[in-house]
């Protein structure tokens, strides 16, 4: 093929793509119209990030109930991503108090479905991952962060910097379980803070790590003797 006719062909493909763009932001904006509207109504919810994978049989998945059942049993709903694991265990929590039990789904060709837990009224399909996190750093009044993998550590990271550079107001921020998070935490305080000066040392004080639902609980009611329930932005 000569240099000339894979140049027509490229610019060919790349008008098809912006015309394709175009249309796309028209679909992106109704998925943030459906989410604001529905998310608008479940008044002050903590959310509940973890893996997938985690099975029933897992420390961290009984552990996700307890929690997510005690956070209703306080007043607050739980929101977790729909799905199964730590997810469906947030959800299962909800439930069995009769709590606002929200799941901000997302189509996946792999570990994706909405779990049986999740209110019909407050489950919510997502195509594009950035609308979903928008909802979650939206309308949580706090984050706790079970045992998880990409998507969790993306997670992470990204409420982190949030709450670091206060484009939101500060919000309680806990991940549970020092067996795994505890390397990741002595990274970021050898490395990133006391090595590179990358991050400050308070930066590592706006995340808590528990091992207990108690401590998690406590600490988001506490929190809240204190400050203003709100919308993060």
């Amino acid at each position: 093929m000569t240099e000339q006719k894979y140049t027509k062909i490229k610019k060919r493909d790349w008008a098809e793509t912006r015309a394709h763009s175009s249309w796309q932001v028209f679909k992106i904006m109704a998925e943030f119209v459906d989410g604001f509207d529905t998310l608008a109504r479940i008044g002050p919810c903590i959310t509940i990030f973890g893996s997938a994978r985690t099975k029933p049989d897992s420390k961290y998945y009984n552990l996700a109930v307890e929690i997510a059942k005690r956070l209703c049993e306080e007043g607050f709903g739980v929101i977790t991503g729909g799905g199964p694991g730590i997810m469906e265990a947030g959800n299962k929590g909800a439930n069995l108090a009769n709590g606002i039990s929200v799941g901000l789904n997302i189509e996946l060709p792999f570990e994706q479905g909405t779990n049986a837990y999740v209110s019909s009224k407050f489950n919510i399909n997502f195509d594009h991952f950035f609308v979903r996190k928008v909802m979650f750093a939206k309308y949580s009044q706090g984050f706790i962060m079970m045992p998880g993998g990409w998507g969790t550590m993306d997670e992470f990271f990204e409420i982190a910097t949030l709450i670091q550079t206060k484009k939101f107001t500060q919000t309680p921020m806990i991940c549970m379980g020092k067996e795994y998070w505890g390397g990741l935490f002595d990274w970021m305080k050898k490395t990133m803070c006391e090595e590179h000066q990358n991050i400050s040392p308070e930066d590592l004080d706006l995340i808590q790590i528990f091992e207990t639902s108690d401590e998690a609980v406590s600490y988001i009611q506490e929190f809240y003797t204190h400050h203003k329930l709100q919308h993060n932005f």
